[in-house]
């Protein structure tokens, strides 16, 4: 009993039945399999299946209202208050529900590739595959560093339990509450393990800036001169596809602290979205998604485990989660000297922004600030046939419990001190809004990056773009001159400019919720309405 009260040390949880605790990928997959948490894939990928939760629950995240916090957290539809009562009755029926199960899996992770800045993570869970994924997303301590681990933060991951709307003062039966003070987060009523890697990443957007570090929600690179990168983007920008260079190593797909050190990785793994992919495009997640220790999400697959990776029957949302080290070419420290570019993704089906822009650090909060991108028809359910704009707030706005104008603050700050260059990058539509124009092609957008990063640009002349005030370069060596200025690439110059307008609009609007908390030099960049 002592055994199972050290390894659960911090989680007031009380087990009486048996506890696993830390266990590599072949004998939790082995669990998870005898426990019929799954099944395997023809090529030996775990494959779970999370029910009616295929993706994370924002309407039922919660903060606690620790006395501590009050001030700082930036409530609202992102970070619900819940009350400490409340609180309490919630995290009491998890770890009541914990206690009573047969068997438990623990796992003592790092979160921060940086021993500087990183924290030390207990999770708690009843099943063997949530275990798994956990070990794969998270920094693996070595051997010697788990003797007399002791947690900085516990997640209590209870995924089949219900939480009590009434009692517990959540929405629904599905509840992710996360206290500051207390160190806790509980997750109930959802198998979704993106849950999981998130509500760290909430605690370390929590964490970070009082430390003047800058937590963002990006993949990064870094050259053969030690010239890191910065890939900011929403889905379906090309943020991951973009960052997997073969003449640059993978520093991580998705989240990055900079400190005035250097950046680092949060993660020890990957969490790929797999909907449609393929060999060919993504030879590397392909791979990494095809082999032993990877977790496979609401993937399809038939009675003999082929995968069919097109099969979106489960969700759109299917996901592939990795140890790093299984992508090639990789930086296995997780970490780089300061950044030197920064690029911002995005996929406009307006067709109005140019393929690439230079950014001043004004600029740069300005559209950290925006998260940009435009979704198109048949992409949703429910979206019309006009594009759809998308904002969301410095690019991760569901995991900032602070107020975004810190995180943008910094971000202008930092790239000011450091001289950072920063690219506002559009992967989306040339020549015509979607349905007229072309998507752009991912050879221009790969050597427009490739002058970018390799300072090529930095001698180019720029000319000013009349709508959205950004800087475009005139000339690029290979690339047409037509294709750089937006408008000159539509046949309908009319058409170019009602349809500019109606971005213009949508970014004036979105930015009435920030302009009161930034400075004059963010408002003065602002993009506006033409005079």
């Amino acid at each position: 009993m002592a055994k199972t009260e050290t390894l659960l040390s911090g989680t007031g949880v009380h087990a009486t039945g048996h506890v696993r605790a830390n266990l590599t990928a072949a004998p939790l997959t082995a669990l998870a399999l005898q426990r019929g948490e799954g099944r395997l894939s023809a090529d030996g990928a775990f494959i779970g299946v999370t029910g009616i939760h295929t993706g994370r629950s924002v309407a039922d995240k919660f903060v606690a209202q620790d006395p501590s916090v009050m001030a700082d957290v930036a409530w609202g539809k992102i970070n619900q208050p819940m009350s400490r009562p409340h609180f309490e009755t919630f995290t009491a029926r998890v770890r009541s529900y914990l206690a009573g199960r047969d068997m438990l899996f623990t796992q003592d992770l790092y979160a921060g590739a940086d021993p500087a800045h990183r924290i030390r993570v207990r999770l708690v869970t009843t099943n063997a595959w949530h275990a798994l994924f956990a070990r794969n997303m998270f920094i693996r301590p070595a051997e010697s560093e788990l003797a007399g681990f002791t947690p900085d933060y516990v997640i209590l991951h209870a995924p089949e339990l219900d939480a009590v709307p009434a009692e517990d003062g959540c929405k629904s039966t599905t509840c992710i509450a996360l206290s500051f003070a207390d160190r806790i987060i509980a997750i109930a009523g959802t198998s979704y393990a993106g849950e999981i890697k998130k509500s760290i990443f909430t605690v370390m957007n929590w964490l970070l800036p009082a430390r003047g570090v800058l937590p963002m929600h990006c993949s990064a690179n870094v050259g053969e001169a030690g010239d890191a990168a910065l890939f900011f983007g929403l889905s379906g920008t090309g943020k991951t596809t973009l960052s997997s260079d073969p003449h640059r190593q993978l520093i991580g797909d998705d989240e990055h602290g900079w400190s005035d050190t250097g950046i680092f990785n949060f993660e020890g793994g990957c969490y790929a979205k797999v909907i449609n992919l393929s060999k060919e495009a993504e030879p590397q997640i392909w791979n990494a998604s095809h082999r032993f220790g990877a977790v496979l999400e609401n993937v399809v697959a038939d009675a003999h485990g082929n995968l069919d990776l097109d099969d979106g029957t489960l969700t759109q949302n299917t996901r592939s989660c990795y140890p790093i080290e299984f992508i090639p070419n990789t930086v296995t420290a997780g970490q780089a000297g300061l950044p030197k570019n920064v690029v911002m993704l995005t996929a406009d089906a307006f067709g109005v922004l140019p393929p690439i822009a230079k950014l001043t650090p004004a600029q740069a909060m300005y559209h950290f600030l925006s998260g940009y991108t435009a979704r198109v028809a048949g992409t949703e359910k429910g979206l019309g046939k006009e594009p759809q704009a998308t904002f969301s707030t410095c690019f991760g706005a569901p995991f900032l419990p602070r107020p975004p104008q810190i995180y943008g603050q910094m971000l202008s700050d930092l790239m000011a001190k450091y001289g950072t260059n920063c690219w506002l990058v559009n992967t989306g539509w040339s020549g015509g809004a979607y349905g007229t124009g072309s998507r752009m092609s991912i050879k221009i957008t790969r050597a427009l990056l490739r002058a970018a990063l390799d300072g090529t640009l930095a001698d180019a002349e720029f000319t000013r773009d009349p709508f959205f005030g950004l800087m475009i370069p005139t000339a690029v060596p290979g690339i047409p001159s037509h294709v750089l200025n937006p408008r000159e690439a539509w046949t309908d110059k009319a058409a170019y400019d009602r349809t500019a307008a109606t971005l213009v609009g949508l970014f004036q609007k979105n930015f009435t919720a920030f302009e009161g908390g930034v400075g004059e030099d963010v408002r003065a960049v602002a993009i506006k309405a033409a005079a």
